[in-house]
């Protein structure tokens, strides 16, 4: 019997190259996103069921759980993919866009892996795979409440781990460096920006030329991390975290070496040498 996952923001990105990815090893997909009527490559792949979910309504979780198991018969591997990245100075980002980035990051995950662990209990198996990011572990100036949507879901997804592996169902965090998806063109759309905060303009301004400057770098793709998600689903073994892109390695590396403050210090250096300088 064919192998079943359940991807949520399938539309583009991760999530489509994780669905085709699958889809071409021979699994059952069940491809979700808000507008699955707009969606034409994945709707022609007779093994990929497109369902609608909102991650922020419950009803619609709930639903697209039973539809996919009445297609299906079963679940075996949930990816919660879906997701944004708000991106700005903190004070030009107002409680709205706050609770709205946790809204979806955070809590729509959790409603997820809610709706979906009666399912795995019964079946005394599956696999839970979350996607956070690079910046879950390192992160950097101008993406605060990503970072701390992505941080808050590291450690949910640690110690969830530790309750799951009681049930025989394993979660995993897959953290991608920069990827090239239509994810970062919809972050800058919606950078938060307030002209009366001069104060950080020279400081902006400097981090604006940093990051366009990551854009050339060596990154990888959406079907990299497709392959190792595909890796994280089939593995037999404990593993929890999966590291995906050599932008980021390094950073790992350099957490995982150096004392805390050494860390800081060195991250400092990279993102504000002057004024690290000057207080030195």
């Amino acid at each position: 019997m064919k192998k079943v996952i359940f991807i949520t923001g399938a539309s583009s990105g991760i999530g489509k190259a994780t669905s085709l990815f699958f889809a071409n090893h021979g699994w059952n997909v069940i491809a979700t996103m808000r507008n699955p009527e707009r969606e034409q490559e994945l709707a022609e792949i007779p093994n990929v069921l497109l369902v609608k979910l909102d991650v922020t309504d419950i009803e619609s979780v709930n639903a697209a759980i039973r539809q996919g198991i009445a297609k299906f018969g079963k679940i075996d591997v949930l990816l919660n993919n879906a997701g944004y990245g708000q991106q700005g100075l903190f004070e030009a980002i107002n409680a709205a866009k706050i609770i709205k980035q946790f809204d979806v990051n955070v809590f729509g995950l959790m409603e997820v892996i809610r709706a979906v662990l009666p399912h795995f209990r019964e079946r005394k198996q599956g696999v839970i795979i979350n996607i956070t990011s690079g910046v879950g572990r390192v992160t950097i100036p101008l993406v605060s409440i990503y970072a701390a949507s992505k941080f808050a879901v590291e450690g949910f997804s640690e110690a969830l781990s530790y309750e799951l592996e009681s049930q025989n169902i394993k979660v995993r965090i897959i953290e991608p460096g920069y990827i090239p998806t239509p994810f970062y063109k919809r972050a800058k759309a919606d950078f938060a920006f307030d002209p009366k905060l001069e104060d950080y303009s020279v400081f902006q301004q400097d981090m604006n030329s940093l990051f366009s400057s990551f854009e050339n770098s060596k990154t990888a793709s959406a079907h990299d991390v497709a392959n190792i998600i595909f890796k994280a689903a089939t593995d037999d073994g404990h593993q929890l975290r999966y590291i995906v892109g050599p932008d980021l390695q390094p950073l790992i590396d350099l957490r995982n070496s150096k004392s805390d403050q050494e860390f800081i210090d060195a991250m400092r250096r990279r993102f504000m040498p002057e004024a690290f300088d000057s207080i030195k």
